[in-house]
Formats: C-alpha cells, structure tokens, sequence
C-alpha cells in the first residue's frame, strides 16, 4: 500500500503545485490586461520598446539598441511633442477646446498634431514645404487637418513655411475675436488668446466656431524639450537600467537630442551624447568647431532650400531654443548614400522599414560604435518607418535620378567588411 500511497501523495502535490502555477499565470494575465489597457489615442504613446539591432551589433561588437518610435499611434517619436505642446497651451489659457493648432512641419510633427488634437477637441492647419514627401500630405488630410503646400525658402523670408504658420495662428485669433464681436452686436468682446481685431477677415481659411489659434513653434517651443527631457530619457534609462556609454541622434527642432542628453547626462556624465548630422545643415561643424557653417549655405542661396539631402524632419542651419539645451561630446557628418544604404541593409537583414532620419541615426550609431570600439552601450531613435517615405527615399527611379541608387551588400558603405 506505501507505493499507492506515495503515488496518490505525488499526485496530489502534482495537482497543488500545477493550482499554483495556474494561479500565478491567471494572474499575471490579469495583471497584465490592465496594463494594457489605455485610456484613449494620449496614454497609448510614450513607453515604446528598445530594441537590440541585431545585425549593427553584430557588426561593431557593441550593443546597438534603438528606441522604437514609429509604434506611437502617429507613426513617429512626434507625437511625445505633439502631446506636450497642447497640453501646456491648453494649461496656459493660449489655447482653448475648439481652437485651432498651426505649425510649419516637413511632415512628422504635422501628423502628430493632426492626430492627437481632435482628443483634445481641437483642429490644426498644417503649412508644409512642397518638397516634403506626398504621402505625408495625404495622411494629414485623411487626419482632417487643413494643409497648406508652399515652396521652401529660408527661415529668414517671410513665407517660409514656419512664418506662415505662425500667422494662421494670429488669422484664427482674429477671425475668432471679430466672430464673438459680431455676435455681441457690436459690443466690445475680451481679447482671445492675447488678439485683438483688426479688422481683417480670414473665413475662407477657418471653421464658423473657430476658438481662435495657437502657433505651436515646436522649433522655439520648449515643450518640445521637455517632452523627451520628461519621458524619452527617463523610458531609455530605465529599459538600459542605467547601464549605457552612449546616445546619437540627428537633429531638427533639436527637442529629441537635447531632452534626451540632458536627461541622461544629469543621470549619468560619463555617457557620452553624439550628434549625427545630413548634408547641408550646419550644426556639425557648430557642434566640432563652434561656428554655423555649411558650403551649401554660400553666398546667394540663402532665400532657396537651405538643406541639400533626401533626409526629411533633420538638419538646421541656427541654434532653436530646443537645440541650444542639448549636452553633446560630439558630432558625425552623415551622407545621402549612408542613410539609403543603411534604410535596405536594416530591412534585409533585421526586417526594420525605416524612414530617413532613422536610417541616419543608425548611421550615426555605428560611427560612435567605432569611434568608441566594441563592448559598449548605445542607443539611438528610431524616428518613423518607411511608410511615409515611399514617393522620394524608397523610390528607386527618384534615387536614380540623384545618383543615390543603393548596391551596397553589406556594411561596406561604412567601411565595416
């Protein structure tokens, strides 16, 4: 009877055991339903994965991870800024429910205003240059975004597409004050958001129930900053657990790598924070040798496109409020050929389809991954995929005709064999 005995004991501690387990795993499932439950399109961005990049890793002997910023509902690391920006305008009183966003955008930061607005019961009007790719135009009108396409200039003229939209915004305040003005008979109205009439009328541009306009400026717009100085760094150190030797990213508003460095170098100073630039800004050689300066930007082509690369969303050629926050160690000059060399070398060999910026920040990664040698940390971004860069970067007879057709196998383009 003692083997029936202990076979019945081992049977019973088999099933308690196998309740226990069941138990743990109801309730991590549990556990884990909450979780993932968001409370609408605002708390589902933010907290994207890090991700090893097996194939760069592999490569240079470091850990190259990159932050996977196109699974935001927008499709892109913009809508951290997109977020931040309506909401301290809304806080501040500079922006009201039912108002409108503006903002001059090459595409990413227009998406993400278009997208997370309406849950902020707001609308936007987008001005974006001509020269951006046609898809990102389309999306943000299939948003329900006003989109103005104007043709690229520099900062410096008036109708650069940042101007513009900073005076739709004082447009929509106008049309908004002399609505309420009209409605009252006659009588005096208070100012909205800061205007008062002119006298001008602005209908053809903007709704009857127009609340007026805020100009998000995410390029001056410190919220920008605080975005990522606020969620993006403290998401990267956390997922490191504190253990990385190294950040790289390009630059545009400048908001990403500055939050970021700062954030990080306040953790830790030994990290060192690089940034990778395109052709045609200027911020390297700022950033190497303290002066803005770019070939392309010679002696009488200031008042045409200041930039001369297939990268969309990066490159600058002045310090933004944003940028002048950043704590660099350094700077990579990054080409044309690198990034769309890079963007098919990841899709074929780590299935990432990714758009220009990202391929220029893993350029980026790899450059710091040499400079530093192998058995080191580094993270980079991982901007927006491919899908909005379909008409210019992965179109093959448009590279053709600027002779940046890709025929590298490997990572030969950066002398890696």
């Amino acid at each position: 009877m003692a083997p029936v005995a202990a076979r019945s004991a081992g049977a019973v501690g088999a099933i308690m055991v196998s309740l226990v387990v069941a138990y743990f795993l109801c309730d991590r499932r549990c556990n884990s339903s909450k979780k993932k439950s968001k409370k609408g399109i605002l708390h589902a961005i933010g907290n994207t994965p890090l991700i090893r990049i097996n194939s760069l890793s592999d490569a240079t002997g470091c850990e190259i991870l990159g932050k996977c910023e196109f699974l935001n509902p927008g499709g892109s690391v913009k809508d951290r800024v997109a977020v931040k920006i309506i909401e301290e305008a809304l806080e501040s009183g500079q922006l009201r429910p039912g108002g409108i966003v503006t903002e001059g955008s090459a595409g990413s930061t227009a998406i993400s205003i278009a997208t997370v607005a309406p849950a902020f019961g707001c609308k936007s009007h987008v001005v974006i240059p001509d020269d951006a790719a046609i898809e990102k135009s389309q999306i943000i009108e299939a948003l329900g975004a006003t989109v103005e396409r104007v043709r690229p200039v520099s900062i410096t003229h008036k109708d650069h597409f940042v101007n513009i939209a900073r005076r739709r915004a004082s447009e929509a305040n106008e049309f908004a004050l002399k609505n309420r003005n009209s409605q009252l008979n006659g009588k005096d109205s208070e100012q909205i958001n800061g205007y008062k009439s002119d006298g001008y009328n602005h209908s053809s541009l903007f709704p009857i129930d127009c609340q007026g306009g805020f100009f998000a400026d995410q390029f001056e717009n410190l919220a920008n900053f605080r975005a990522h100085y606020e969620g993006t760094g403290p998401e990267i150190w956390e997922q490191t657990n504190g253990k990385l030797d190294a950040f790289v990213a390009a630059a545009g508003t400048g908001g990403t790598v500055a939050g970021i460095s700062k954030f990080l170098q306040e953790k830790n100073p030994n990290i060192k924070c690089f940034l990778v630039d395109p052709p045609g800004s200027g911020l390297f050689n700022k950033v190497t040798r303290g002066v803005m300066y770019t070939k392309e930007e010679a002696e009488g082509r200031r008042l045409k496109n200041p930039f001369d690369t297939i990268t969309e969303g990066i490159g600058i050629n002045r310090i933004t409020r944003n940028f002048a926050k950043a704590k660099l160690d350094g700077a990579f000059r990054g080409t044309d050929i690198e990034a769309v060399e890079m963007a098919r070398f990841l899709v074929k060999n780590d299935g990432l389809f990714l758009g220009s910026s990202s391929a220029m920040n893993c350029v980026g990664a790899v450059r710091v991954a040499q400079a530093i040698g192998p058995g080191h940390t580094i993270v980079t971004i991982l901007c927006d995929s491919g899908m909005r860069h379909l008409s210019k970067f992965y179109n093959a007879e448009y590279l053709s005709q600027l002779g940046l057709t890709p025929k590298a196998t490997g990572l030969e383009f950066l002398g890696i064999k």
